[in-house]
C-alpha cells in the first residue's frame, strides 16, 4: 500500500488508509461548510478504506448523510452518502498536497468572496519578522503526516 494513501486526524487517535481514491472536490454546501468550519468541504473518495487505529465517531447530518469526525480532537473526516461509499477529507490525508480537487460542486451555496481567495495579500517580510517570536514559542501537539 503506498506511503501516499494514509492519513488521520490532528491528535492520531484515529488513523486510515486506502488503496486508490477516486474523484476529488471541493462541495460549497452549507452542510460541509459547518462541518469543515471553512468556506468549503474538500473531499475524495476513498477506495478499500481500512481504519488502522480507532475509528471516527459519527453525526448524522441529514436523513441521507452522515459525517465522521475524531470524538477527541474534531477533524472531520468522513462523509458518507447512503449507498454510496465514503468521501475522505482531503486535509486528513498525510500528502494531502498530492490530492488535488477536479471539480465543484453546490456552487450555488458559495459564498461570495470565494472567488477573490487568491487575491489578498500575503504578510510582508517585515510582518512575519514582527510575529516569529510568538511564533517561536509554540510546540505542536500534531500527529505527524505519516504512520508511527
Amino acid at each position: 500500500m503506498s506511503a501516499h494513501l494514509t492519513g488521520g486526524c490532528q491528535c492520531g487517535a484515529v488513523r486510515f488508509s486506502c488503496e486508490t481514491l477516486g474523484r476529488a472536490s471541493i462541495c460549497h454546501c452549507r452542510m460541509c461548510q459547518k462541518a469543515f468550519g471553512s468556506a468549503f468541504g474538500p473531499l475524495v473518495t476513498g477506495k478499500g478504506l481500512v481504519w488502522t487505529k480507532g475509528e471516527p465517531k459519527r453525526f448524522r447530518s441529514s436523513n441521507k448523510v452522515s459525517r465522521g469526525f475524531c470524538a477527541e480532537c474534531g477533524t472531520p473526516l468522513t462523509y458518507e452518502f447512503d449507498g454510496y461509499g465514503v468521501e475522505l477529507a482531503i486535509g486528513a490525508f498525510d500528502r494531502a498536497a498530492d490530492i488535488a480537487p477536479v471539480v465543484q460542486v453546490n456552487e450555488q451555496s458559495q459564498l461570495p468572496w470565494f472567488n477573490r481567495l487568491n487575491a489578498l495579500p500575503i504578510l510582508s517580510v517585515e510582518e512575519k519578522s514582527a510575529r516569529a517570536p510568538i511564533f517561536s514559542e509554540v510546540v505542536s501537539r500534531q500527529h505527524p503526516d505519516h504512520e508511527s
